[in-house]
């Protein structure tokens, strides 16, 4: 047990080094622990959320998902780790189905594994994915539209939404910023949230890649359940629990080759 005369500040401290480190607290298991109140610790949880520490959820709080930088500097990030992602992804790919793939750095490497000469419909939202498979042989390229987010390199609002909404798709890769077996998946804005959440209404099966850095954690917007996802890419060193509590939820989960770091 923590020292029970542990002032708020340490205590604070010390739930958010936990957070930090990648760990969900519980609020009656820390009201336990500090021999403190429950009300205590979730005062103690409200602020540190309010600071952009964490984000509150049902009964405690989740670290946040890595903030999205620069569309530039998210695809300078770890490209060997997402280009294993994104074979491992490509490789559910089927010939002759359509899909719709998501903006996103990981979702590029997806669309660059896709196999040479397979017969394909790929739908996407981000320019710099349309410009990768534009004259690829086998590839019908459909561009949605709509205003062009600068950070996220997304196509989004009205005119993206409309677009979607015609399409039918087998495969649909989300670019999804967070997901948790409890909280579920998150994005970082309401428009990208509404945009996922209609990509998942036009598909058979929906498909995430996810650096382990986005497992376990939270975004200030949901986009769905985490059992949304029919299937997952995850990394090798993917945290075991966290993997085995989505498989519980019907997530089929595929795991990439180990990338050089």
């Amino acid at each position: 047990m923590v020292n029970p005369l542990t002032l708020p500040d340490e205590r604070q401290q010390i739930i958010l080094d936990r957070i930090a480190s990648g760990e969900r607290v519980i609020a009656g298991q820390l009201a336990r622990e500090f021999n403190t109140s429950e009300d205590t610790i979730r005062r103690d949880l409200r602020e540190l959320a309010a600071a952009g520490k964490c984000r509150r959820v049902y009964g405690g709080a989740l670290p946040l998902s890595p903030a999205s930088g620069s569309l530039a500097a998210r695809r300078a990030e770890a490209p060997e780790r997402k280009a294993a992602l994104g074979r491992a992804a490509a490789a559910l790919v089927a010939p002759g189905q359509t899909l719709l793939i998501d903006a996103g750095s990981t979702n590029a490497a997806i669309a660059r594994a896709l196999k040479p000469g397979i017969a394909l419909t790929v739908a996407t939202n981000a320019p710099d994915i349309a410009a990768g498979l534009v004259g690829r042989p086998g590839i019908e390229l459909i561009m949605i539209g709509g205003r062009v987010d600068p950070r996220s390199g997304a196509a989004l609002g009205a005119r993206a939404l409309r677009d979607v909404g015609d399409l039918r798709v087998d495969l649909a890769f989300l670019g999804a910023c967070a997901i948790d077996p409890e909280a579920g998946l998150a994005a970082f804005e309401a428009e990208e949230a509404e945009f996922k959440r209609r990509i998942a209404a036009r598909a058979k099966a929906v498909v995430a890649a996810m650096t382990t850095d986005k497992l376990g954690t939270t975004a200030p917007f949901a986009v769905g359940p985490a059992s949304l996802l029919a299937d997952l890419v995850v990394e090798a060193e993917a945290p075991a629990a966290i993997i085995a509590a989505l498989a519980a939820q019907g997530v089929r989960i595929h795991l990439a080759a180990e990338a050089a770091r």
